[in-house]
């Protein structure tokens, strides 16, 4: 096995010669091919690239909602190939934050309960006055007896991102979150998003396609056919799209 370089200071987590490779022989895809990349600590970074370049299967991978075919992940100082099953459910429970473009809340549950629901797995109780400042930073206090079915997309994936804060995780890691939602609802969400890391000092990791959404990190990398091809730092939207010009075939 290929030693793990040591994690660089200040850095949320990192991946190592990551490869993810989908099957054998010749209809075997390679998803991952070889990626290096660190996540800063605090601040918001954005994973960009055309469909089938890996970025999806690269967030799952940090994630530990899949596993490389070779490399390493590490979350912090931990490197995920090292935990067993029940080790990597409490990492991703008590560590990580997830905001996906389907919401996935428990429709039974009121918005409350769904923003708790990590805690309530864990037998923890809240944070009083961290549940108080996430939820009227998201503008919920009004909603929180209401379920999902009562609540329109924006507000369901504002209870998601409330959820995934609640814990108040190393990093938060987030699929096209504004994927589902209209323009206004998007604005709100990404905005959000930025005042975590600013205000909060959260750590975010999103994949989009959205040049806009994309515009709202302090980096943007991109990948083609498993590779990080390039980045920006400050990104805006007309460079990002002026990058994406650029790496077009």
């Amino acid at each position: 096995m290929v030693a793990r370089a040591p994690l660089p200071a200040g850095s949320a987590a990192r991946a190592v010669d990551a490869v993810k490779i989908y099957g054998d022989g010749p209809t075997a895809v390679r998803a991952l091919d070889g990626i290096t990349l660190d996540v800063p600590g605090g601040e918001f970074t954005a994973i960009m690239g055309a469909s089938g370049s890996g970025k999806s299967t690269l967030l799952h991978c940090l994630a530990g909602l899949d596993t490389l075919t070779s490399g390493h992940v590490l979350i912090g100082e931990t490197d995920l190939a090292s935990l067993d099953d029940a080790a990597l459910t409490r990492l991703r429970r008590d560590r990580v934050g997830f905001i996906f473009q389907a919401y996935n809340l428990i429709p039974t549950l009121t918005a409350g309960e769904n923003i708790s629901l990590p805690l309530s797995i864990a037998n923890r109780k809240p944070d009083d006055s961290w549940f108080k400042a996430v939820v009227e930073t998201l503008n919920l206090s009004d909603r929180l007896t209401h379920r999902p079915s009562q609540l329109s997309g924006g507000q369901q994936q504002r209870v998601a991102a409330a959820r995934a804060l609640i814990t108040r995780p190393d990093i938060v890691f987030a699929d096209e979150p504004s994927g589902n939602l209209d323009s206004r609802s998007g604005h709100q969400l990404l905005e959000f998003l930025r005042r975590a890391v600013d205000e909060f000092g959260q750590t975010i990791v999103m994949v989009t396609h959205d040049a806009n959404a994309a515009a709202f990190a302090d980096r943007a990398v991109f990948l083609a056919d498993g590779r990080v091809v390039d980045e920006l730092l400050a990104p805006t939207a007309d460079r990002i799209l002026d990058q994406i010009k650029r790496l077009e075939p």
